[in-house]
């Protein structure tokens, strides 16, 4: 009874990085071409990712304009009568920007996109100043840009702080 408790429970377990990594080396082109197609079909994000690296990846410029033009749409349609449904739409917007970035994996195309978003949110009407909830995620939102940039090269770094301090003296909060 516990030997088929133990196999039941282990049935679906997801193998390791490793082990598929390795798995995946003795496969044919075909069998690759039909697992990624599977995956496409299963979940959408999968999909999304199989296009960035198909057709996005080799322009990541244009990558970075196409997502600043979908946050733009999303903040156009942010329901701001009271800030309850202000703030749950911008934290959608935000989930969504943040699995861009996970598909980019450049820490340039996190910094410009969040940076964006920054700006998007203090160009909010009703401000953003008077909830101290949104306050605080924009708050969150500087910080972890600030360590971002730290982490980049000299030049970048004194590049990306002077698009920082230029959206943060917009408006200070």
């Amino acid at each position: 009874m516990i030997l088929l408790l133990y196999e039941i429970s282990n049935f679906m377990k997801a193998a390791t990085l490793a082990e598929i990594k390795k798995e995946l080396q003795h496969k044919s082109e075909e069998e690759l071409l039909s697992y990624c197609l599977s995956l496409s079909r299963f979940k959408k994000e999968n999909k999304e990712l199989l296009t960035y690296l198909l057709f996005e990846a080799s322009d990541e410029e244009g990558y970075i304009q196409s997502v600043k033009n979908e946050i733009d749409l999303q903040f156009s349609e942010i329901n701001n009568q009271n800030y309850y449904w202000m703030k749950k739409t911008i934290r959608k917007v935000l989930r969504h920007t943040r699995k861009y970035i996970r598909y980019s994996k450049k820490k340039t195309t996190e910094l410009e996109l969040l940076i964006y978003f920054c700006h998007k949110m203090l160009l909010l009407r009703p401000s953003i100043k008077e909830n101290t909830v949104l306050i605080n995620l924009y708050n969150r939102l500087v910080i972890s840009i600030r360590k971002t940039i730290a982490k980049m090269e000299e030049d970048l770094q004194y590049d990306y702080n002077l698009k920082l301090e230029e959206v943060l003296g917009e408006k200070a909060l």
